[in-house]
């Protein structure tokens, strides 16, 4: 009977001792497909952000954008500096003069800054910005020209920026140009992009 039952306890032992082995692996194995799925998701999460980022509109702030960026900079510094003092030093001598160019100082510092973080947020910005400077400058330049006795001193604006080699009537209709093909290369490089992405 001893014999029989470690016979019987030996057999027993090696017929079911593979199965835990056989389930460890497979629990071992099961992982896989799961961290596998994981690791796809967060490379497709990673992967959205950059399609949908700033650069999916087409950037504004490059090539000749870097160009208006760097103009815009200048005249913002420009206005607001020739705004603050005159204000504070002559304000009653020609207030509404004044003021227009503190205006000009800000739409161009709205725009630069525009300019300078790109998206598609940016770019709506920049183009009612732009549209209001391109409205600010033919307005002040025909007041100017045709009563200039409303301005006893020059603005920013007035004669439509002659005292500026007429760049702020210049800027904002090289800005408009600028967004209008910022966004249609923009909109030609998406497909493209989705497609890259796709095939992936």
């Amino acid at each position: 009977m001893a014999e029989g039952s470690t016979g019987n306890t030996v057999e027993g032992s090696d017929v079911t001792s593979p199965r835990p082995a056989a389930e460890t692996a497979g629990q071992a194995a099961r992982p896989e497909p799961e961290e596998a799925g994981r690791a796809g998701a967060s490379g497709g999460a990673g992967g959205g952000p950059a399609d949908g980022g700033p650069s999916a509109g087409g950037r504004i702030g490059t090539g000749p954008g870097r160009l208006l960026l760097s103009l815009y900079a200048v005249f913002t510094v420009a206005a607001l500096s020739r705004s603050i003092v005159q204000l504070s030093t002559k304000y009653h001598e020609a207030p509404l003069a004044y003021v227009l160019s503190g205006v000009a100082g800000v739409v161009y510092a709205v725009i630069t800054v525009a300019l300078w973080r790109g998206g598609d947020a940016a770019r709506r910005v920049a183009l009612v910005s732009c549209s209001a400077e391109l409205v600010g400058v033919v307005t002040v330049g025909v007041l100017t020209v045709v009563d200039s006795s409303a301005f006893p001193d020059a603005t920013v604006w007035s004669d439509f920026g002659i005292g500026y080699v007429f760049l702020p009537v210049a800027l904002p209709v090289a800005g408009l140009l600028w967004l209008r093909r910022s966004a249609r290369q923009g909109a030609e490089a998406a497909p493209a992009r989705r497609t890259g992405t796709g095939g992936a």
